[in-house]
């Protein structure tokens, strides 16, 4: 009734009837818009090691998707807990993204007392790939078996030591999953990231070392370093000549590395749509998954959900492996 009197409430109802349809459309436009200005990814290893290699070649092709430039931030330390925590604690809106590892994100809660944060302090995005892991020695060492190293570890309680990228990093599980099974007794040496780690086996320092490929598949094909085995069930295309460490005196030894990309929680959904958008068009493309293959690491895209699921599933998964090899950092 008060309509006919003076027109205003009809006059009010339509005015906030076009705002909201202004605000609808100008979300809907920032959502597609967006970024505007250029992503942080934090890749908690050091620069140069197999975690970091694999970040940079994404981070590449995301700008290509994104339309921005993607800052790489190398926050090492602790096997990768400290560049994570600061990732929890960024601001919620995509702006920071993070490279997560089967490490980061599964292992090493249950090695370390505290991490810095909590699984649920992360949203997954999108998963980039499965990583074959590479058991490689100094060009001069005198093994060029894995049965040669393993025969000699057994003579040879404690003397050969074994490299990793850090506590709780894949490369220290693997050290841990070939003592048990093969039943040696080796001294694990951590350092702070892969490149380090494996500078160090090339020199002689260290008797050897069992890593993610990507990084370790250029210094392999320029005799760089002697590849005694892989990792994974199958022998890898891009080294073809070397033997499986089951099918090398480790019966059903299998081990294998993933990482994908993480956000804060709380980051919107549609910012999570974009980011998950961006990474699979990066994987589909073929010529980047010849190119990754060559480095012995697999494209591996899954829906949000189904990245939320492995990552869960793969929680439970370490920390079995971990209460059955007895590993603990602190």
């Amino acid at each position: 009734m008060h309509v006919k009197k003076n027109g205003k409430p009809a006059r009010i109802l339509g005015t906030l009837a076009l705002l909201g349809a202004m605000v609808s459309g100008a979300a809907a436009a920032g959502a597609s818009d967006w970024p505007q200005r250029p992503l942080t990814m934090i890749v908690p290893f050091v620069a140069g090691g197999g975690g970091d290699t694999l970040a940079r070649l994404y981070a590449r092709e995301m700008e290509k998707q994104l339309r921005q430039p993607i800052i790489i931030d190398n926050r090492a330390g602790a096997g990768g807990n400290i560049g994570t925590a600061a990732g929890a604690r960024a601001a919620p809106d995509g702006q920071t993204v993070v490279f997560g590892t089967n490490g980061t994100m599964a292992t090493n809660h249950w090695l370390y007392k505290s991490v810095g944060y909590a699984p649920d302090d992360f949203e997954p995005v999108a998963r980039f790939s499965v990583i074959s892991m590479v058991m490689f020695v100094s060009p001069d060492s005198p093994f060029n078996s894995t049965q040669e190293l393993i025969g000699y570890a057994k003579k040879h309680p404690g003397e050969l030591t074994c490299a990793s990228a850090g506590n709780g990093t894949a490369s220290h599980m693997a050290c841990g999953l070939l003592q048990q099974m093969a039943k040696i007794d080796l001294t694990h040496v951590p350092y702070k990231g892969g490149a380090p780690a494996s500078t160090d086996v090339r020199s002689g320092r260290v008797s050897f070392m069992i890593d993610v490929a990507p990084y370790l598949v250029p210094l392999a094909k320029s005799k760089q370093i002697k590849v005694l085995a892989v990792s994974t069930p199958q022998r890898i295309p891009t080294l073809p000549e070397a033997p499986t460490l089951s099918e090398s005196g480790v019966p059903g030894y299998e081990l294998f590395a993933w990482d994908g990309l993480f956000v804060p929680k709380g980051t919107p959904p549609e910012r999570l749509d974009r980011l998950h958008q961006a990474v699979n068009a990066v994987l589909s493309d073929p010529a980047f998954e010849r190119s990754m293959e060559e480095r012995g690491s697999i494209n591996s895209p899954m829906t949000r959900r189904e990245f939320a699921d492995f990552v869960h599933k793969e929680y439970r998964r370490q920390g079995e492996l971990a209460k059955m090899l007895g590993v603990q950092v602190d």
